[in-house]
C-alpha cells in the first residue's frame, strides 16, 4: 500500500469508528428512553437490562452506518480539501477516484460484513431481544397490559383504552373476561376507570375498579340439560380483583419459544417463507373465487340446462320470471337483492383479510431486499460523501455536519417512505427497499465527475447567464 492510500484510509478510519461508536451511544441512550418505563422499576437485575441492550444493538447498525460513512467521508476529503493536500495530490497526477482506492477497499470489506450482521446477526439479536422482552413483561403485569387490545394475566383476559401515571398503573375503560373452572368465559366486567395495586413483598396483585357493571351468564349445574339462566347485572363503585403472581413472576428468562417473526429470518428462511406464503394465498385466492362462484348461484342456475343451447340470453331474463305470478316475482328479486348485498359485503370482509395476508407477504419481500440494500449503502455514500468533501472544501464540525445531516435525513426518510409505500402494496417491495440507493448512486456519480473536474455542485454564473439570455431573447420575440 502506498504512503498516500496509507494516509487517507487512516484519516478515515480514526473519523469513521470515533463516529460510530459517538451515534451508537446517542441510539442506544435513545432505546433506553424510549423503554425505561419497562425496565425501570421492576426488580430486573442489571445483566437482564444489559442483555437487553446488547441484544437491541444489532439493530441500530442499518441506521447508524449511512450517517457514520457520509460523516467521515465529507470530513477526510473535506479537511484534504481544506488544507491544499487535495490540491497536491491532484498535481501529482492522482484523479480523485484514485484517491478513494483504499477507501474503496475499505468500504466493500464493509459492504460484506453489514450483510453478514443483516443476515445472521440482526435475526439473532431479533429473536434473542423479542423473547427477553415477552419474559420481562410476565416479571409485572403492567407490563404485559397493552392498550387496546385483550391480555391473558392468569385466569382472565383483560382490555384497557389508555394506561397512564406513575409507573402505568392508572387505568382507563376497562373490560375484563373471567373464566370458570371449565375455562368457560361466564363473567365480564366493565369499568370506567381502576388502579393496578402491588406490593413488592406480597405474591398479590389487586386490581382496583371503579363506577362498573359485572355480568355473570348463570346455568344449571348439570350439564346435560345445557339450560342457561338469565343473566345477572350488577352495578358497582368499587369492586377489586386478587391475582397470586407467584405462577407469573417464575420466569424463565432464558425460555425462547417465540420464533416465527419475519425479523427473525434470514435470507433463505425468507425466501422459503415468501414462497410458502404465497403458494397459501394463492390456492385461498382460486378456493374463495370458486365457493364465491358457487355462493351467487348462477352455477347452479346453469347446472339446471344440460344443453347449453338452452341457456337463456341476459336480455331475455323477463323470459324466465314470466312463469311466476306477481309476489313470487317480488320475492325472488328481493331474494336476489339480499344475496347481492351478503356477497358485497362478502367481497368487502374478503378483502380486508388478502389485504393483510399481502402486507405480510410484502414485509417478508422489503425485509429480504432490505439486506441486500443496506449492505450497499456503504459504498454508494462513500462515493456521494468524498466528493462532496472535496468540493465543499471544509473540514471539521460545522458545515460538514449539516451537509451529511440533510443527505442521511434525505437518504432516510426516502426510504421509509417507500418502505411503507410497499407494505401496502403501493409500489413493488424490490422499489421500497432499494430507492434511497438508486436516487444516491446517480447523485455520487455526478459529484465525482464535478469534483474531478474541479467544478462546484452547480455553475451559479452559467445558470444566471444562461437565464438572463433566455429573457433576452423572450422580450425581444416579444
Amino acid at each position: 500500500m502506498k504512503l498516500l492510500d496509507k494516509y487517507i484510509l487512516v484519516s478515515y478510519l480514526k473519523k469513521f469508528f470515533g463516529f460510530f461508536i459517538l451515534i451508537m451511544f446517542v441510539f442506544i441512550f435513545q432505546t433506553i428512553w424510549m423503554f425505561i418505563d419497562d425496565l425501570a422499576g421492576k426488580e430486573v437485575d442489571y445483566e437482564i437490562i444489559f442483555k437487553f441492550l446488547i441484544y437491541y444493538t444489532p439493530k441500530l447498525i442499518p441506521l447508524i452506518l449511512p450517517l457514520t460513512v457520509l460523516l467521515a467521508s465529507i470530513m477526510t476529503y473535506g479537511n484534504l480539501a481544506e488544507n491544499y493536500e487535495f490540491a497536491a495530490i491532484k498535481s501529482s497526477g492522482l484523479s480523485l477516484f484514485r484517491s478513494m482506492r483504499s477507501l474503496i477497499a475499505f468500504n466493500i470489506l464493509l459492504c460484506f460484513s453489514v450483510f453478514f450482521v443483516s443476515n445472521n446477526l440482526i435475526p439473532y439479536a431479533e429473536f434473542k431481544s423479542y423473547n427477553l422482552r415477552k419474559n420481562l413483561a410476565k416479571v409485572k403485569p403492567s407490563l404485559a397490559i397493552s392498550e387496546g387490545i385483550f391480555n391473558n394475566i392468569g385466569f382472565m383476559n383483560i382490555k384497557v383504552d389508555e394506561k397512564y401515571g406513575y409507573d402505568n398503573s392508572n387505568l382507563k375503560d376497562i373490560i375484563i373476561h373471567k373464566q370458570n373452572r371449565n375455562n368457560d368465559n361466564t363473567i365480564v366486567i366493565k369499568a370506567s376507570n381502576g388502579k393496578l395495586i402491588s406490593n413488592e413483598y406480597s405474591d398479590i396483585l389487586k386490581i382496583e375498579l371503579n363506577d362498573g357493571y359485572r355480568y355473570e351468564e348463570m346455568f344449571d349445574e348439570n350439564s346435560d340439560k345445557k339450560q342457561f339462566k338469565p343473566q345477572t347485572k350488577i352495578y358497582f363503585e368499587k369492586h377489586e380483583i386478587y391475582i397470586d403472581l407467584k405462577d407469573l413472576n417464575n420466569v424463565d428468562f432464558s425460555d425462547e419459544k417465540y420464533s416465527n417473526t419475519f425479523r427473525m429470518q434470514n435470507v433463505n428462511e425468507l425466501k422459503i417463507s415468501i414462497d410458502s406464503l404465497e403458494k397459501r394465498l394463492f390456492d385461498q385466492y382460486n378456493s374463495f373465487s370458486e365457493n364465491f362462484y358457487k355462493r351467487t348461484g348462477i352455477y347452479n342456475f346453469q347446472t339446471n340446462y344440460t344443453n347449453k343451447s338452452k341457456i337463456p340470453e341476459i336480455d331475455n331474463y323477463n323470459n324466465i320470471l314470466s312463469d311466476f305470478d306477481k309476489p313470487s316475482k317480488m320475492q325472488i328479486i328481493s331474494s336476489m337483492q339480499n344475496n347481492i348485498e351478503n356477497q358485497i359485503n362478502n367481497l368487502k370482509t374478503q378483502r380486508t383479510n388478502f389485504f393483510i395476508r399481502e402486507k405480510l407477504i410484502n414485509l417478508h419481500k422489503s425485509n429480504l431486499h432490505d439486506k441486500y440494500a443496506i449492505s450497499l449503502t456503504a459504498i454508494i455514500l462513500l462515493f456521494v460523501g468524498a466528493p462532496l468533501g472535496a468540493i465543499i472544501r471544509k473540514g471539521g464540525f460545522g458545515y460538514p455536519v449539516i451537509i451529511a445531516l440533510i443527505l442521511f435525513l434525505t437518504y432516510h426518510f426516502v426510504g421509509t417512505f417507500a418502505k411503507n409505500a410497499a407494505e401496502d402494496g403501493s409500489i413493488n417491495p424490490f422499489v421500497g427497499s432499494w430507492v434511497s440507493n438508486i436516487i444516491m448512486l446517480p447523485i455520487g456519480i455526478y459529484l465525482i465527475i464535478r469534483a474531478s473536474s474541479d467544478k462546484s455542485i452547480i455553475n451559479i454564473d452559467n445558470f444566471y447567464n444562461e437565464f438572463i439570455q433566455l429573457f433576452r431573447k423572450f422580450k425581444i420575440y416579444k
